[in-house]
């Protein structure tokens, strides 16, 4: 019940505080959470879950996440990946796809970090395909070198 009260909080972008008695104790799943969070436990079941994409296509994108007004300038904490863009602090998530539509790699960068400055590393860690599809965002006769280079088309 632990990890369907997280997907619950997340899924409605809920307070902790608010989750419903039926997962437990909320202070829990936050602890819980907090701890999977801090150990990149996430990322492993990220990984875990996908067992067998469909590579003929890839698709990636980038999405600017609002931070919290209070999420940064904390003293003493590790870096974080919040910058300053128009919107504010945010977070950007750079996501690719396979052919179904299902997540398959990401990457968490400051808000303000342009997509062609991460897709290079980003693209090189994605197996080959038959043809990959971005946004203007990742449009640069570099990448689309390197796309060519992995035996894909550009599209």
């Amino acid at each position: 019940m632990t990890v369907e009260g997280m997907r619950y909080r997340m899924g409605l972008v809920c307070p902790w505080r608010d989750l419903p008695k039926v997962f437990g104790y909320w202070n829990s799943i936050y602890k819980r959470f907090n701890a999977w969070s801090s150990s990149n436990k996430w990322v492993g079941v990220f990984k875990a879950l996908i067992i067998d994409p469909d590579w003929e296509w890839k698709f990636i994108d980038g999405s600017y996440i609002k931070a919290h007004q209070h999420s940064a300038g904390a003293a003493g904490q590790e870096p974080q990946a919040i910058g300053k863009s128009r919107a504010g602090n945010t977070i950007k998530i750079h996501l690719a796809m396979d052919g179904c539509g299902l997540p398959v790699e990401f990457e968490i960068t400051a808000g303000e970090v342009n997509d062609c400055s991460v897709a290079p590393q980003f693209i090189a860690k994605l197996p080959d395909a038959e043809a990959m599809v971005a946004d203007r965002g990742y449009d640069s006769e570099c990448i689309r070198e390197q796309i060519v280079k992995k035996g894909a088309r550009g599209l």
